[in-house]
This record gives structure tokens, C-alpha cells and sequence, in this order.
């Protein structure tokens, strides 16, 4: 007994001594950029370590370096709240609007203060935030919509830049730290991935961004695990236990506790140093070994940030400068037309392969018939592409004096290219459009639609669900979807009973919708999220009301335009439309009618809500201010009466304070509503 205590006591000496040796390897990798050993080397500690913990596996602890990857096959991710919102940032297109950033925040202060800026190359990546509670990793989440991002911890985890521990030498990690970072590949290990995958008979990624984005959304661990995933830090969340007073600082703490940061990041001081910063990254950009398509620079002094304050979706103290798209030359081999969710026939390009940008380019958007009038772009043309910020390629100009004598003039055809239906242009629309309502590239377009997020938010009615039902003409009509059963969908390929079970309750729950939701499903031309509110909010929820409006009823909505009234009008006139939302409500959908109170006791009373709450969603709380009167701000000004804030408030409680504004509790918030 006694001589076993002495093994496990002896292999725990020398668990603790590897696993330290690992993380050390690690920081000097990925933060100082200077290993002392080989890979080699390190794969033998590794699996020393290994094996020692498989000979004594109560000595293994989740935090160890052989923990990265574990044995849970996620079905769906989760959600998690971010307790400060990951917002995006401004762009300014060129020098000019960089000057005009630094200027807008110089007009601020009377004196002739030069501000300092952190500058930072502006990675094409995928934006994450990482938690850690006393030095130890907790979970991470994607950016999502900037305030809920997917539960993608398990993932996060297999990244080795990412320490599971944070280091503790010269300066102890904080209770709290919300940290954000950007998940990347480098350009080499994006070619040898996709020179895998190709060997293995498996498509390339389209370029190091969708890699990256693809791996972290695996639900299996392990297939994340073997791709080759990057990180670098840039920004905070909430901070416990420890407070900086400038974002430099701040980015030297994450290196002390092991969590790599940008070597390209610079201090500007001046407006002259914001120009050149950008002006330089962008003539190394090429020699950078990961995609970057701008640069970020934002206040390093945080009580500056404080004062300057946020918009409702970008904060006024950082700007992104965007880089030129670049450019290449290539060939149209021919022209195909594509059709699209609301009938939109829609030229394409299919180009002789041309790297640019980082990414080889083998179509470009023509967009419209006059596109290509104007352009006079014709197949066999030698073109100048670009990637228009840097991602969707488009054509820049013809090359004529390459054009060859029996060319001739392209003219997208009046027929549909799926369908074979007449295809026509309505009023001033540059569009052609295949009139055919049970169009196959039409339905299955409406359908991913209708299911997606913003829409009924059926959660595993994927793509290829869709195809399937579509091609075995199983759904001919929307409709159809709430008429499918356990049998059918078990009968698809790759489904199951218990996935086809998930479907159909998914599907079930879905009934249950709002008015905004449910009117954004029907894909009704130009009615978006946004104006799906506003007829909400106008109607009542009422659908018949709705249903009835004349277009002439439509124009005096606020918000909403000519062009919008007329093919909300132009939907409600088609029987098969009206047919279709009546057959949806018949098969269960259901959605209440708002009810307005006749109290308005908060006009002109303005609320700002920071922080995180438990008995209401920011969403509703917005609604309970709007139906009594008042009005809900994503910021706070002088204008603002009250802030609401919850545990997590930040930088709106904080300015909340400077301005004497009246800062209340969630339970202060709803006593104050249930009194009127």
C-alpha cells in the first residue's frame, strides 16, 4: 500500500513537471515566437504525459494538455450570452475617412490634444470570446448577432494557442476575464489542407476564413481538433480582479498569462501615424502569412473610451480602414443564369481560374441585364476582376482590345433556365423574374427561408433536407411543411427515427410565432426583419387587417415606401399566396394580437439598458417602455432619464454616473412599469 502511494506521489511529480513543460513550449510558440525544441520533441512529452495518465487516470484533471480534445458528439450547439455585446466597428473606405474619424473625436475636446490609437491588422477571421474564471478556461462562444453567440467550448479547447490554464509568474490572472479574439488559418496551412482534402476526395475550401468558420461549427470535437486553428486577442469584456487604465497594458497582461496577441500591433499617436500604419500594412498585406483585409485602430486610453461612448452597433472610439480590393485579369468562358429564392434570374461568370486576394476566383457576379449592358460584357471577354471588399469577386472592366471579332452581345433569355416558365421585368425593377410560383429553384430557396433563423427558426430543416423533400416532390408548397410525419422524414437519407422525432417537434414548436416572424417567412419581396416590425407594430398583429390594406393604405405607414407597398399589395393579390398563409394558419400557426394600452404615462421618457437580466429579455424590455409611451436607447446622452442596469453593466453605467442620471435595478425598472 505504502509503496503504492509512493508511485502515484511520484508519477504525480511528474505529471505536474510535464504538463508545465507543454504549457512553457506552448507560450514560448505561440506568444514569443521562439521555440526551443522540436516538433518532434514536443510530440515525445506529449506522450509521455499521455501515458502516464492512462496509468493513473484519477491524476487526470480537465485542465491537462491531453484533455484538449474529449469523446462528446455534439447534435446542436448552445447559446450563450454575452455580458458585454462583441460589437462591429465602423469602416472608413479611405484616407480621408480615417481623417474624418480622428477629427469627429478631436471635436470633442477644446484643447489641441493628440490622441493616441492602437493599431492592429484586421484579421479575416471568426470572432470569438473566451471565459476564464480564476486563471481556468470555462467556455467560449462565437460572436453570433453580437449580444448571443453559439456554445462552442468543446472546440475552442483543441485550439493549442488557447490555454486551458492561464499563466500565473509575474502577474496573477483575474477572477473574471472575458477576452476576444479572432480564430484564423495561415495562408501555408490553408494550401495543405485543402491539398488533403483533395486527395481524400473531399471539396477545397473556398478560402481561410470559411475553414476556419466551418471547423469551429463541427459538432464532433475531434474534427476540429485535426484542423489547423489559430487565434490572436485583441479586446476585453469584463474584467474582475484586475483593472487596466489603457489598452496597451491590456494587451500585455494577455501575454503574461499565456494568450497570444498580434505582433503587428502598434502605438499611433496622431492622426499622421493612423495613415501611415494603415498605408504600411496594407503594402505588406501579401507578406503577412495570414489574410488580413484592413486594419483596426482604436483610443488606447480607456476613460477616453468611457466619454467617447458607443453607437447602437459600433462603438465612436475604434474604426476599421479597409483595404483597396485588388485586382486580376482573367477570361469569361461562358455566362450561366441562376435563379434565386424570389424568382431573380441572375447572371453569372464563369471565369478562368485566377488567383486574387489571396483566393483563386472562378465566378463573378453579373448582377442584372443592365450590369452587362453598361459594361457591354460578353462571353470570351478577357476582364479585370476584383474582390469587392475583398470577398464577393466582381467584374471592373472589359478589356476590349483583347475582344475577339465574332463576339457577340450577351441578353439573359426570357425564359426560366429551371422551369422553363416566362421570365419578365415589373415597372422600373432591373430584375428579370421567373413568374412560377412552384418553381423548383424557387421553392427550395423559400423553404431554406422560411425555416431559417430570423424566420420560424426550425431548428434541423437543413439544406439538405430541403432538396430531398423538394426533388421527391414530397413539399410542392410551403405549406406542406406542417403536414410531414415521424415516417416520412425517417425514410429520407441519413435520417432516423429519433432525428426525424427532433424534426417534426422542432417543427411543432415553431407554430408557436410572432406576427414580425412569421410575415419575414413568407419572403415577401423587400419586407426584411426590420419592415416585418414596423407592419407588427402598425397592424397590431392582426393578420387580416394586414391582409386587406390597400397599397394606397400601405404608403401612409411610416417606413414604408412606394416600391414596399406595392409588392406587399402585389403578394396579397395572388389567390395562390393567400391559399398558402390561410393552409398555415388551418395547420397551427398562431400568433397573438398586440394590445396597446391607452396609458402613455412614459412619453418623452428615454431608457437605457446595460448589463444582463433575469426576468426579461432587452427585446421585451424595449417592448413593455414602447407600448406605455416611452422610448428604449442603445446609448447613453444627456437625453437619456433612466439606465436600467443589471450585473455585468459596463461602460453605459459608468458614463451613466459622469452625466447624474438616474440608475436603476431590474426589479426598481418593473415596479416602475406595474404601477401604471
Amino acid at each position: 500500500m505504502e509503496k503504492d502511494f509512493k508511485s502515484m506521489t511520484t508519477s504525480l511529480k511528474e505529471i505536474q513537471s510535464l504538463r508545465e513543460q507543454i504549457e512553457d513550449h506552448n507560450y514560448r510558440y505561440y506568444i514569443l515566437n521562439d521555440p526551443i525544441i522540436s516538433d518532434g520533441e514536443y510530440d515525445i512529452l506529449f506522450r509521455a504525459l499521455e501515458k502516464l495518465e492512462q496509468n493513473f487516470p484519477d491524476l487526470i484533471s480537465s485542465d491537462s494538455p491531453t484533455q484538449r480534445v474529449g469523446n462528446i458528439h455534439l447534435n446542436s450547439f448552445g447559446t450563450l450570452t454575452h455580458r458585454t455585446p462583441m460589437l462591429s466597428l465602423a469602416n472608413a473606405m479611405n484616407r480621408e475617412e480615417l481623417e474624418a474619424f480622428y477629427n469627429r473625436i478631436k471635436k470633442q475636446w477644446d484643447d489641441d490634444s493628440t490622441f493616441t490609437f492602437v493599431g492592429e491588422p484586421k484579421l479575416d477571421g471568426l470572432g470569438v470570446e473566451v471565459i476564464y474564471e480564476n486563471g481556468h478556461f470555462i467556455h467560449g462562444s462565437t460572436r453570433g448577432d453580437g449580444y448571443t453567440g453559439e456554445d462552442i467550448s468543446l472546440n475552442l479547447r483543441t485550439i493549442r494557442a488557447i490555454p486551458l490554464v492561464l499563466r500565473n509568474h509575474k502577474l496573477r490572472p483575474p477572477k473574471l476575464l472575458e477576452v476576444r479574439g479572432e480564430v484564423f488559418i495561415s495562408k501555408l496551412d490553408f494550401e495543405k489542407l485543402n491539398i488533403n482534402r483533395e486527395k481524400n476526395g473531399d471539396p477545397p475550401f473556398a478560402n481561410p476564413r470559411n475553414a476556419a468558420a466551418g471547423s469551429l461549427r463541427q459538432l464532433n470535437p475531434k474534427v476540429t481538433a485535426n484542423r489547423p486553428l489559430s487565434i490572436f486577442f485583441y479586446e476585453s469584456g469584463i474584467i474582475e480582479g484586475h483593472s487596466f487604465d489603457s489598452h496597451l497594458k491590456f494587451l500585455k497582461a494577455l501575454n503574461e498569462w499565456g494568450l497570444p496577441t498580434n505582433p503587428y500591433i502598434e502605438k499611433c499617436v496622431g492622426v499622421n501615424a493612423l495613415i501611415q500604419y494603415h498605408e504600411k500594412m496594407e503594402s505588406i498585406r501579401n507578406e503577412i502569412p495570414y489574410e488580413i483585409d484592413g486594419t483596426v485602430f482604436k483610443i488606447d486610453h480607456y476613460p477616453i473610451r468611457e466619454i467617447l461612448g458607443t453607437r447602437s452597433r459600433s462603438p465612436r472610439w475604434a474604426i476599421a480602414g479597409k483595404f483597396q480590393a485588388q485586382q486580376a485579369t482573367t477570361i469569361i468562358h461562358e455566362i450561366d443564369v441562376q435563379v434565386g429564392r424570389t424568382g431573380a434570374l441572375t447572371p453569372v461568370a464563369k471565369l478562368e481560374p485566377v488567383f486574387v486576394g489571396g483566393v483563386t476566383v472562378t465566378n463573378a457576379t453579373l448582377h442584372n441585364q443592365d450590369e452587362i449592358d453598361r459594361k457591354d460584357i460578353r462571353v470570351g471577354d478577357t476582364v479585370i476582376i476584383e474582390r469587392a471588399g475583398d470577398v464577393i469577386p466582381k467584374i471592373v472592366k472589359v478589356v476590349t482590345g483583347k475582344r475577339k471579332n465574332n463576339s457577340s452581345p450577351f441578353t439573359i433569355p426570357k425564359q426560366c433556365p429551371v422551369c422553363k416558365h416566362e421570365a419578365n421585368r415589373f415597372g422600373d425593377d432591373v430584375v428579370i423574374r421567373c413568374t412560377n410560383v412552384s418553381c423548383l429553384a424557387q421553392l427550395k430557396g423559400h423553404i431554406e427561408h422560411f425555416v431559417s433563423k430570423l424566420a420560424l427558426d426550425i431548428d434541423g430543416f437543413g439544406e439538405k433536407i430541403v432538396n430531398q423533400l423538394v426533388d421527391k416532390s414530397i413539399i410542392k408548397k410551403i405549406d406542406d411543411i406542417f403536414t410531414l410525419d415521424i415516417h416520412t422524414i425517417a425514410n429520407l437519407d441519413r435520417m432516423g427515427e429519433k432525428s426525424a422525432k427532433n424534426l417534426i417537434e422542432s417543427i411543432a414548436d415553431a407554430k408557436q410565432t410572432t406576427f414580425a416572424r412569421f410575415i419575414y417567412a413568407l419572403g415577401i419581396r423587400n419586407v426584411g426583419e426590420h419592415i416585418s416590425k414596423v407592419l407588427e407594430k402598425h397592424f397590431l398583429g392582426d393578420l387580416s387587417l394586414f391582409q386587406h390594406a390597400t397599397q394606397e393604405e400601405l404608403e401612409t405607414i411610416d417606413e414604408i415606401g412606394p416600391i414596399v407597398a406595392e409588392t406587399v399589395f402585389q403578394f396579397w393579390s395572388d389567390p395562390e399566396n393567400i391559399s398558402m398563409v390561410n393552409h398555415c394558419l388551418e395547420l397551427g400557426i398562431s400568433f397573438e394580437k398586440i394590445i396597446v394600452s391607452n396609458k402613455q404615462p412614459l412619453t418623452g421618457i428615454t431608457f437605457v439598458f446595460t448589463g444582463s437580466f433575469d426576468q426579461f429579455t432587452r427585446t421585451e424590455a424595449k417592448g413593455m417602455v414602447e407600448q406605455l409611451g416611452g422610448k428604449a436607447a442603445g446609448s447613453v446622452s444627456k437625453k437619456t432619464n433612466f439606465v436600467v442596469a443589471g450585473p455585468g453593466a459596463g461602460s453605459k453605467r459608468t458614463k451613466a454616473e459622469s452625466l447624474n442620471i438616474s440608475i436603476i435595478t431590474e426589479e426598481e425598472f418593473l415596479q416602475m412599469v406595474e404601477s401604471f
